[in-house]
């Protein structure tokens, strides 16, 4: 089990636009994989349509303190997740998505809300935005005094 717990003495509540920097900001690629490119081939056109809005219908903006998805296309929803609840990530590289250039990022979170956010699509170098974000986090973590406790619980007992 997962805890966070916050050290005495530390900030708070920092500026939310303190040293604020954009690491990522767009949406998915809208033929994300070689997969969605033969569909777009087979249907003549129709599959290219369909994957346009669906991609059109996310925007991402990924900074040094949050990461914040915005969806749909007509209601729009907003998710805010602060870098400092992130606990771990995984980077997913399909052999599709490589053949295009594209991959997505998994999130694992201490948030009631959104406990795994996905990352899907993203047209970037995503092990340089992997590294970045890392980095981001611990930052973050250290900003806001947080220090993540691993209790193993054993069974039997």
């Amino acid at each position: 089990m997962l805890r966070a717990v916050m050290t005495p003495g530390a900030q708070t509540a920092p500026s939310p636009t303190a040293n604020e920097q954009t690491l990522f900001e767009g949406g998915p690629a809208v033929c994300p994989s070689i997969g969605a490119w033969l569909i777009s081939v087979l249907t003549l056109g129709f599959g290219w349509i369909y994957f346009y809005f669906r991609a059109r219908s996310v925007r991402y903006r990924l900074t040094t303190q949050r990461i914040v998805i915005e969806t749909g296309l007509f209601s729009k929803r907003m998710d805010q997740l602060d870098l400092y609840r992130i606990n771990d990530y995984v980077v997913e590289r399909p052999f599709g998505q490589r053949l295009v250039g594209t991959g997505n990022i998994v999130l694992t979170a201490m948030d009631r809300t959104t406990p795994n956010v996905r990352i899907d699509g993203l047209k970037t170098d995503v092990m340089a935005l992997y590294e970045q974000l890392r980095a981001a986090t611990e930052a973050s973590k250290r900003a806001h005094g947080v220090r993540v406790l691993d209790n193993e619980v054993q069974s039997g007992r």
